[in-house]
């Protein structure tokens, strides 16, 4: 069993309420930190399970049994190259050269932003392309695309995740 940390960012719920913690308690979140910010309910998970994609896939009915609507898992999945480097514990000049090509051509394109001054990146594409060039674990990289996937399935409106995101991960894993 391992400890995975992550966020699951929810609405729907009244922070004034009286039963607002206990909601969460009661549906097994009981290893989060619940926290509202920005009109947004943050719940902030250690949770052990065997994989990444268990523990988002229960962190995320537990959230919903609470009475929550869930909006989307984090850490973000777009990243800027400060964020890159704070993820990968290389230097910020670094992964700026990896972007530019000067020390590895095939860095992968920003998503948003693309004409600013401030682009973002998709975490999971550029988690494949550093392990790919040994700058990252493959558990990182796995990490990063559990995150991507229940995201996408919670944009599809897919009620019970698990089965499927577990499919999911498990086909990607193959491919690295």
């Amino acid at each position: 069993m391992k400890t995975h940390e992550f966020s699951i960012i929810a609405s729907g719920l009244d922070p004034q309420a009286a039963d607002f913690e206990s909601r969460f308690h009661e549906a097994c979140c009981d290893d989060a930190t619940i926290s509202f910010q920005k009109g947004h309910v943050i719940v902030d998970f250690a949770r052990d399970a065997e994989t990444m994609d268990a523990a988002v896939a229960s962190a995320v009915e537990a959230v919903r049994a609470a009475g929550a609507r869930v909006e989307r898992v984090e850490p973000d999945p777009l990243v800027s190259l400060s964020e890159i480097a704070a993820r990968t514990g290389m230097t910020r000049a670094a992964i700026t050269q990896y972007s530019k090509g000067q020390r590895s051509r095939g860095f992968p394109a920003p998503v948003v932003k693309i004409t600013s001054d401030s682009p973002l990146w998709d975490w999971a594409v550029v988690a494949r392309w550093l392990f790919c060039h040994r700058k990252l674990s493959r558990e990182a990289v796995v990490e990063a695309q559990t995150v991507k996937m229940a995201n996408d399935a919670l944009a599809r409106g897919e009620e019970r995740m698990g089965p499927l995101l577990r499919e999911r991960v498990r086909e990607f894993e193959t491919t690295l």
